[in-house]
């Protein structure tokens, strides 16, 4: 029986609850990742699916550390709506802004109320803790390409997810 080891390439569906243990995050199509290569997947992740084999559901409490990490009140601002451009006056809005680097980070209109809009730089779950469902669907060997990437390759396009 194949199981999670290193350099595996490993497909999970998964899905994200909230602390009310809602779904606010789903993936019904298989996500790939090659197991401690480095893929970007949460490590709280990878270490739960350790050992694991296909058709094996692992819960995963992961606190905002291990998640979407604590809240940083230095990227919420609050504006009068004056000073905003009518097509972002809206909750939900995502304004899109870049610093002197270059680097572009997306905000998110979270109120409106008496004349002032509040934009929150912070992921939607940051400071909570949340439960991760996954399920691994597929295992094989990572190719050195795949493992020097930490994703798989394309078949037909020869390009990395």
């Amino acid at each position: 029986m194949v199981t999670v080891t290193q350099n595996k390439l490993v497909f999970i569906t998964y899905s994200i609850l909230d602390s009310r243990g809602m779904v606010v995050e789903q993936h019904d199509i298989p996500v790939g990742y090659v197991q401690g290569a480095n893929s970007g997947i949460l490590p709280a992740i990878e270490s739960a699916v350790a050992g694991r084999k296909i058709g094996d559901r692992v819960e995963i409490a992961l606190s905002p550390e291990e998640g979407y990490g604590l809240r940083d009140e230095s990227l919420v601002f609050v504006d009068d709506i004056d000073n905003v451009p009518p097509e972002f006056r809206r909750v939900g809005a995502e304004v899109m802004f870049e610093n002197e680097s270059g680097e572009t980070k997306v905000f998110y209109v979270t109120s409106i109320e008496d004349g002032k809009l509040t934009l929150d730089g912070n992921p939607s779950l940051a400071g909570q803790s949340v439960t991760c469902l996954v399920n691994v669907t597929d295992i094989r060997d990572a190719t050195p390409e795949e493992i020097r990437n930490g994703r798989p390759l394309d078949v037909q396009t020869g390009t990395v997810h």
